[in-house]
């Protein structure tokens, strides 16, 4: 019933809005009459923000057209490399000129986005920083909404296995780089590799700002996911896809309970920031306005989450805390495999934290370290980065400046298997 008001709400909210952007645009258009009123710029500030928050945001286009190397422009093409039922595998093609043409052996680098109420495009900037360096993949999860029941349930279980598909499809010289939630599913898939002896494991994996072990300084999300029972989160926040949407009939958690939730954890940073937006239009401070507008389009544009994902995710990663434990058994291919990560040898493991992450704690990333005791400890780096939070871990100034070029600098260092780099020294 809650999805059904939200689309009814929906309805109502969108005429307003696009009244409430006509309107700014007549007050401010220097054809209109109203544009004389001396009053005519804050009017046209408040139905500009009005507009902005009744209307519906879509999900953004990565919007990634060209990158700089070595000073030259470079065309790049957006490609869907793998297409599966809840997940595109999208490749950042680089056209390299003649002159480029050593960039073709540039390491390659698989992205795993959350799925966790975002689009992928929210690491538009950590895809823009990587590119120049490296040949880039990033997985483009697909809102539940818009898949056919037809296509079935999804298990975290599911998640991994996609994750082991995508990796060895790209083979055994791919590099691995998860941020937030998918560093437990990927760090499984990495270990079910390592446990089978798949010859696609891959040669490093960086984990940035992850709940592999929420015990470790645990956060406002994780005391909500353990005061909670199971049972409340599957009667309290799982909801029935309405009939407008392909996915009619499919529970999920729905994308804008989650961004309800994210609002809910800073609400006075957002009510000042839309203040500040309002008085960037009335002062005509396009740079910031435009910025604000930048990162809202990507914030308020959500998706939502199969209910079987979501409930697998609460129960195994926040509440029972089974990857840290030894506790975890997958299912995959047929069979029940536990999840081990002191089975992984020849992956190098680059764990990243942000020192103000309020959202994965200090040390939870870290614990990874632990949990690979097998990787050697030459193979194995960590990184605080001082004065970063949970966003600025992957994206802004810190990310591009400081955080990108030691990552590069791992991986390159990592140019084949851990084993088979002490077997040539040897």
């Amino acid at each position: 019933m809650l999805y059904e008001m939200r689309e009814a709400q929906r309805a109502v909210l969108t005429p307003l809005s696009d009244w409430a952007g006509s309107m700014s645009k007549l007050y401010v258009n220097p054809y209109s009459p109203l544009s004389m009123l001396p009053f005519a710029r804050r009017a046209s500030a408040g139905f500009e923000l009005l507009h902005r928050l009744g209307k519906e945001y879509e999900k953004p286009e990565f919007g990634i057209r060209t990158t700089v190397i070595e000073g030259q422009e470079v065309t790049v093409a957006e490609r869907i490399e793998l297409s599966r039922p809840f997940c595109r595998l999208l490749k950042f093609d680089r056209m390299l000129p003649k002159a480029l043409s050593q960039h073709h052996d540039d390491p390659k680098i698989l992205v795993f986005a959350p799925l966790s109420g975002h689009h992928a495009t929210l690491l538009r900037d950590t895809v823009r920083a990587l590119l120049p360096d490296h040949e880039v993949y990033i997985t483009d999860w697909i809102d539940a909404r818009m898949v056919p029941m037809a296509h079935g349930a999804f298990h975290l279980d599911d998640y991994i296995g996609y994750a082991i598909e995508f990796i060895r499809h790209l083979g055994p010289d791919v590099h691995l780089l998860s941020v937030c939630q998918p560093t437990v599913p990927v760090l499984a898939a990495v270990s079910l590799m390592a446990t089978l002896k798949d010859d696609n494991q891959p040669l490093s994996m960086t984990m940035m700002g992850g709940p592999i072990d929420t015990r470790e300084s645990p956060t406002e999300v994780n005391n909500l996911a353990t005061t909670r029972s199971h049972a409340w989160f599957e009667n309290n926040v799982i909801h029935t896809v309405p009939a407008k949407y392909p996915g009619v009939g499919r529970r999920v958690y729905p994308g804008f309970l989650q961004h309800a939730g994210f609002v809910a954890m800073n609400p006075d940073r957002h009510l000042n920031s839309h203040w500040d937006y309002y008085q960037d239009l009335v002062r005509g401070i396009d740079g910031d306005a435009e910025e604000h507008r930048k990162f809202y389009d990507e914030y308020n544009a959500v998706l939502d989450m199969p209910a079987e994902y979501y409930l697998d995710t609460i129960g195994t990663v926040f509440q029972d805390h089974l990857l840290p434990r030894g506790l975890w058994d997958v299912r995959y291919q047929g069979r029940t495999i536990r999840v081990a990560p002191e089975d992984i040898r020849g992956t190098a493991l680059f764990t990243i934290e942000g020192e103000l992450d309020d959202i994965s704690g200090s040390g939870q990333t870290r614990a990874a370290h632990a949990l690979c005791s097998n990787i050697p400890a030459e193979h194995r780096q960590h990184l605080t980065a001082p004065r970063v939070g949970h966003y600025g871990i992957f994206s802004g100034r810190r990310w591009r400046e400081s955080i990108c070029p030691q990552v590069g600098e791992f991986i390159r260092a990592h140019p084949q298997r851990i084993g088979r780099h002490l077997s040539a020294a040897a």
